[in-house]
């Protein structure tokens, strides 16, 4: 909200200014109303992850078009399809309009409306109820300074596929400065260094557990997502365990020891890591020696690897975020790898 309150609200009212009709609305600090028609343009701003502002939201009235500005900000299907499926008026058409810069195919926006529907990124048109409007600078390009079209075809030259994307609106196969960028999609293979990997979340996060194994030889790691859920009990993550890994050992967060030793009690053959100082690191580099094969169903992970980011690379600092499989991938692999020379591991 904070965000319309500096861009969209001004830029609109600026619209309205120039019109000459400003004596024909009603204007507050987050509501429009049109004294002839009645019509009234709500702002609101969408906080994820929080189910009380999403309620809010469904519970206003008789609204019959939202449009979600900056789209890809919004990483929460569940929260789009509470929104959507609550613009259901009777007596006007309902709209759901999406503003977006494409960012990368791992977004659910891609998925939900290009790749389910079979439609290519860049076209416009209408497929079904929905309606493709796709614009780049070309379009404005009248209304542009040169030295801003300089910039452009300069990076049109040195990084095409980033030009693609920032400029042209096409969609990322993976996020620029992805940390990890050595997988493939593949068929899972269970070999001898094998084992499971979990980290742990309730609401905000997930709770994960991660199957892997690892062939020294031909440097491959194959890699399968067992499950990713939010707000799993204790014994429900034994049971999960239980069915997903069986007796197989479990390298977990150690960020929860107290969970672990339920989890131990419960039937689990379960371990905690351990985080000396550098694990972070040294796992990713020792993840990045290996090639990657991802099994294809492992929707999250995948994900995750299409968007894990370095904070600063030159310090070896990953982002805290798209991380829950992968910290889960990373203390399996450690844990097999320090197996494989000593018996001893360390992780973090």
């Amino acid at each position: 909200m904070t965000s319309a309150e500096i861009s969209i609200i001004p830029e609109f009212l600026k619209k309205i200014e120039i019109t000459g009709k400003m004596d024909d609305f009603d204007i507050t600090a987050r509501s429009i109303t049109n004294k002839i028609t009645g019509s009234t343009i709500i702002f609101r701003g969408i906080k994820a992850g929080s189910g009380l502002q999403t309620a809010n939201l469904k519970s206003i009235e008789g609204v019959t078009t939202w449009v979600l500005d900056e789209a890809e900000e919004l990483h929460d299907e569940d929260i789009f399809d509470d929104i959507d499926e609550s613009i259901r008026t009777m007596d006007n058409a309902n709209r759901v309009i999406l503003i977006m810069n494409p960012r990368t195919k791992a977004h659910f926006i891609f998925r939900k409306f290009f790749l389910d529907n079979g439609v290519n990124g860049g076209w416009n048109g209408t497929k079904g109820d929905n309606t493709y409007i796709h614009t780049t600078y070309l379009d404005n390009i009248d209304n542009l300074a040169q030295s801003w079209i300089d910039k452009a075809n300069t990076l049109k030259e040195r990084r095409p596929a980033e030009y693609k994307n920032r400029f042209l609106g096409g969609w990322l196969d993976k996020a620029k400065g992805a940390v990890f960028t050595n997988w493939e999609l593949g068929e899972f293979e269970r070999l001898d260094a094998h084992g499971f990997g979990q980290d742990y979340g309730f609401s905000k996060d997930a709770s994960t557990l991660i199957e892997a194994s690892v062939d020294f030889d031909k440097e491959k790691i194959y890699v399968k997502q067992r499950f990713y859920k939010h707000h799993l009990k204790t014994d429900e993550i034994y049971r999960l365990n239980k069915e997903h890994a069986g007796d197989d050992i479990i390298i977990a967060d150690r960020a929860e020891g107290r969970l672990i030793d339920e989890l131990g009690d419960l039937g689990n053959n379960i371990v905690l890591c351990e985080k000396p100082p550098g694990s972070v690191a040294f796992g990713i580099k020792l993840i990045q020696g290996f090639d990657l094969i991802i099994d294809p169903d492992s929707k999250e992970l995948i994900e995750e690897l299409q968007n894990y980011q370095w904070l600063a690379k030159k310090d070896g600092v990953p982002m805290d975020k798209w991380n829950h499989c992968i910290d889960a991938l990373r203390y399996i692999v450690y844990y097999l790898n320090n197996d494989r020379h000593s018996g001893e591991y360390y992780i973090e």
